[in-house]
């Protein structure tokens, strides 16, 4: 057990949990043999969900009955004790009895929790709230996505090494181009911390990533810049943007394949690319935020995604410890 990647889940948070979780759990593992499941939640519904679906020696129950609610504010999660699934998964990776952890559960207690337990990466001083999202040649990394509302230029530059970091480790063999999200291309645009930062990031020589300028948000799923970069506020707006306008092109798309007698022949007869189409915007198969900045990975997987997603956020932890991002922040910063 010592060679396989140990991730410790909260098995209570979400919608329809611990079931999605433990579904998640043994659908990632039948295309992952080396990972090791520390579940932390209630032992009896646990285990009659997993009982003869996973051999043991992949995991191990640990039982608790207190959970952190979805109606809770961040502080009430913490002060909800020690003994939450949550709290407990977290502890066990402060404790480096775990490589990372992941949860579906309330993200401001996640977030909260997670910095009462674990140190910030030295000369960081600000984690990022970060995520995957699809882009016409293959994937870009986001950040922030809501962690922080305010931030200065020192903030921004950490993000962007990061981030450039988070890319790397994910595909290893590509160098990201990073790019600041702004409200036009030209140099004089933005505030007064988008324009320091631009210049911090053009005057540095780095060889993990390429400095690419600022981005518009009607460009960001032009596949040019691999890592956005912006504070928490725009990046959540820009986030919701892109995830309702998906939703809309969705819908309007589904109702003319099905509105009419040549709508569903046509439907028939695209089958393929339909199916191709669908894949593409399905927001299960990028699930999995990550919360950098902290000297252990948390991955923030969406409450109301399903088991396929649940799945998908852990193999983005296993790719995450795969490709040592916490080193590579270490020494990129």
């Amino acid at each position: 057990m010592s060679d396989m990647i140990k991730i410790a889940v909260d098995a209570m948070g979400g919608d329809n949990s611990p079931k999605k979780v433990i579904d998640g759990i043994v659908l990632n593992h039948q295309s992952s043999n080396n990972i090791f499941y520390k579940i932390f939640g209630d032992e009896n519904k646990i285990t009659k969900l997993i009982n003869g679906k996973i051999n043991k020696e992949f995991y191990e129950i640990h039982h608790t009955n207190n959970i952190v609610k979805s109606t809770d504010s961040p502080l009430e999660g913490a002060k909800r004790g020690k003994d939450t699934s949550m709290w407990l998964a977290i502890e066990s990776v402060k404790n480096k009895e775990t490589d990372i952890v992941v949860s579906a559960g309330n993200t401001g207690a996640l977030l909260v929790i997670s910095k009462l337990n674990l140190k910030m990466i030295e000369n960081i001083d600000k984690p990022a709230l970060s995520a995957l999202w699809p882009n016409k040649t293959g994937m870009s990394v986001v950040l922030d996505l809501g962690a922080n509302i305010d931030c200065s230029s020192k903030n921004l530059l950490d993000f962007s090494i990061m981030g450039a970091s988070l890319y790397t480790s994910l595909y290893p063999n590509e160098k990201p181009n990073v790019g600041l999200l702004n409200i036009g291309s030209e140099e004089l645009k933005g505030n007064d911390t988008i324009k320091e930062t631009y210049q911090i990031l053009n005057d540095r020589k780095s060889n993990n990533y390429n400095f690419a300028g600022y981005i518009e948000g009607n460009h960001l799923m032009d596949g040019q810049v691999n890592v956005i970069v912006s504070d928490g506020f725009t990046g959540n707006v820009a986030l919701k943007t892109a995830e309702g306008t998906a939703n809309f092109i969705a819908n309007e798309l589904k109702e003319a394949m099905t509105g009419s007698i040549i709508g569903k022949i046509s439907s028939l007869l695209n089958i393929t690319n339909l199916k191709k189409f669908k894949k593409r915007l399905d927001p299960r198969l990028y699930n999995g935020a990550i919360f950098i900045g902290l000297d252990s990975p948390v991955v923030k997987s969406h409450g109301g995604t399903d088991f396929i997603g649940f799945s998908n956020s852990l193999d983005v932890c296993h790719r995450i410890i795969k490709g040592n991002l916490i080193e590579k922040i270490k020494q990129n910063i």
